[in-house]
């Protein structure tokens, strides 16, 4: 039987639900994205502008002067050096907590959801309990914990506890979406003679980049909301 007939596909029209949705995904887009332009516009404005009270218009003359004098003389606490120490401080702890906590949540997932081992239930119950305890509560000991290891102050420590807070949500993430994988796929690496690590790189890892773009996400704007 020859190919069918190929012709351009026929377009679909505007329906009144598809207007109506897109239409309130801009409105509800524009809302979130107001503040953020207010704040963008009125860092651009000198203090003679801003005292006019006009907040959504755009600036007569662009000034970067305000930026410049947050990145360098902004104080916080009994600093007065500037926004740049936070900063950096706040990348130095985000980009190891995010390799970390992502690459041991992944082979965690990995492990649960494809390689029953003895206490695997109880490991991925303690797991999901841990999702749920607010880290206040866990506040006191980690400080006792860190001041008796010598980590207590320091961006070390502040890895450390950012990894583990991080452990409990990325695993069942991983977990459920190893889980949701066809079975079959796992049963003919391991027909085929391939192991735990050889799995995990040539099979599962190039077929989950959306849950890792999720949990980077989750992760980052988790971490960067202690910014110091």
């Amino acid at each position: 039987m020859g190919p069918g007939p190929r012709g351009s596909k026929p377009k679909k029209a505007l329906s009144r639900r598809n207007i109506f949705l897109y239409g309130t995904l801009i409105v509800v887009a524009m809302y979130y994205m107001l503040p953020l332009y207010v704040m963008l516009v009125t860092s651009l404005k000198g203090m003679p502008e801003i005292r006019l009270g006009n907040i959504f218009a755009p600036p007569v003359e662009i000034t970067f002067q305000p930026w410049v004098k947050a990145w360098s003389e902004a104080c916080t606490g009994l600093n007065c050096d500037g926004l740049s120490r936070g900063f950096f401080n706040s990348v130095r702890i985000l980009v190891p907590s995010v390799v970390l906590s992502i690459i041991i949540a992944s082979v965690n997932g990995y492990a649960l959801a494809n390689w029953r081992f003895k206490g695997s239930e109880t490991f991925f119950t303690i797991l999901i309990v841990g999702a749920f305890i607010p880290y206040q509560v866990m506040i006191y000991p980690l400080v006792i914990l860190l001041r008796e290891i010598g980590l207590y102050g320091s961006l070390t420590g502040l890895v450390i506890v950012h990894t583990i807070f991080g452990m409990p949500v990325l695993t069942l993430l991983f977990r459920n979406y190893f889980a949701s994988m066809p079975e079959e796929l796992f049963r003919a690496a391991r027909v085929d003679g391939a192991g735990f690590w050889q799995i995990y790189l040539r099979i599962m890892l190039p077929m989950s980049l959306p849950i890792f773009v999720v949990a980077i996400i989750l992760q980052v704007t988790g971490i960067w909301n202690d910014f110091l």
